[in-house]
């Protein structure tokens, strides 16, 4: 009968030193201490699989794993190979499983997600949807496993998005988690999408535009600018003034080269490159967009080539002429002007297309190319480079006129177009 082993002491498992070969220190039970030469201390134990065959089981190492640690470990292996249990495969499936719930966390799966669109992102777009998911929703859930995730958890964290007012924000992180989940569901990492559960659950926001005055609130912003443009540096009044003749978008308007202008030849053309449907990653809009200035605007433009005409770009930045200028001149004026929150720079392409189809009653397609929306049909190139150009060119000509007339009802010729 094989002598009973005395179990060991804290002091004796602390004090045990190294020698020239590994030994061992018997505790019972099958469980002891095996002593490096280089001077670690592994809890090891031996047990009888269920085909008789001698196995190892490991607990880690002293002094990480405790005397009192490594006995219940013991403890609870004896009880496995009692059931008829391996726990030396036992150890190993709960290190696959954690192993895998550590893959298929709702980060993990978000990254993978992130990663997977960034062909179709614009970099500044995948870098924001990044940073609200880690400001916003990784803190939360990142570290659960996305199949455990249900709809009660995940409204949950878009609560807490809205208690702090950021209502819409709210409604766009569920969207991009909807997309998360489905993601997953596609990859077999998670069975269901708790989103559209939510449903009715979150707070209610209301639809809105960019603020932008109507036609008939025209007269009186054409006259408060005119208080307000003596005191203006000469680009910025430029500037404002060819947002209101021509509604391109902001970004478009200050970011215009002056190889984009032919002076001579009265035309402006801006590089599909540079609009903003041309710049998707996927199926990008292949059309240069011509912006038809009216006599008003050429008029402006000269004016302007005398002020920075020998930059890259119409509205260099101030401090650094070789970047372009942003449109805080156009929001500060709007402001001065009394109109914050009323009017923005892109509300000159909501105003445009009212008066435009409203006033002078053209026909929305022909302000949509003007626009440069997309027209939604397989013909619009065809139709952006030949049947509107003509009839643009004249419609834009039309609308200067309109906005000289606006302040009084009559005729104000050379009034709008003034330097001071």
């Amino acid at each position: 009968m094989p002598k009973k082993a005395t179990p060991l002491t804290d002091i004796q498992v602390k004090s045990a030193k190294p020698k020239e070969k590994a030994y061992k220190l018997a505790d019972g039970g099958g469980m002891y201490l095996e002593v490096m030469p280089t001077g670690t201390k592994h809890w090891r134990m031996k047990f009888n699989q269920a085909s008789g065959k001698e196995s190892r089981l490991s607990f880690g190492q002293y002094p990480e794993i405790s005397l009192l640690k490594a006995r219940e470990k013991r403890q609870e292996a004896r009880a496995m190979t009692s059931e008829g249990i391996d726990p030396a495969q036992a150890k190993r499936i709960a290190k696959f499983k954690s192993t895998t719930a550590s893959a298929n966390t709702f980060e993990a799966i978000a990254r993978a997600w992130h990663t997977n669109k960034l062909n179709s992102w614009q970099a500044r777009t995948a870098a924001n949807v990044l940073h609200r998911l880690e400001k916003d929703v990784f803190p939360l859930i990142g570290r659960y496993p996305i199949a455990e995730i249900k709809a009660p958890i995940m409204l949950d964290v878009l609560r807490q998005i809205e208690r702090r007012g950021a209502f819409d924000m709210a409604k766009r992180q569920g969207q991009v988690c909807g997309q998360i989940f489905r993601f997953a569901i596609a990859e077999g990492k998670a069975e269901i999408d708790p989103v559209p559960s939510l449903r009715g659950a979150l707070k209610a926001t209301a639809k809105g535009h960019h603020a932008a005055i109507t036609p008939d609130e025209l007269p009186d912003f054409i006259r408060a600018f005119e208080t307000i443009e003596g005191k203006m540096y000469a680009p910025t009044r430029i500037m404002f003034r060819l947002m209101m003749l021509t509604f391109v978008r902001t970004s478009e308007l200050t970011t215009t080269e002056w190889t984009e202008i032919d002076l001579d030849n009265e035309s402006w053309v801006i590089p599909w490159q540079r609009m903003k449907m041309g710049k998707k990653k996927l199926n990008p809009r292949k059309v240069d967009h011509h912006v038809f200035l009216p006599r008003q605007g050429w008029e402006m433009l000269r004016e302007l080539k005398q002020h920075t005409g020998n930059n890259k770009y119409l509205f260099p930045n101030l401090r650094d002429h070789e970047k372009p200028a942003t449109n805080f001149g156009i929001l500060a004026a709007v402001k001065r002007m009394g109109y914050s929150g009323k009017m923005t720079g892109h509300g000159f392409r909501s105003l445009a297309m009212g008066v435009i189809k409203e006033r002078l009653g053209y026909r929305h397609e022909v302000v949509d190319r003007q626009l440069s929306h997309a027209s939604g049909d397989a013909y619009g190139e065809a139709y952006d480079r030949a049947l509107f150009l003509d009839e643009r060119k004249v419609m834009m000509q039309q609308y200067a006129d309109y906005l000289y007339a606006a302040t009084s009802g009559n005729v104000i010729l050379g009034k709008f177009g003034k330097w001071a």
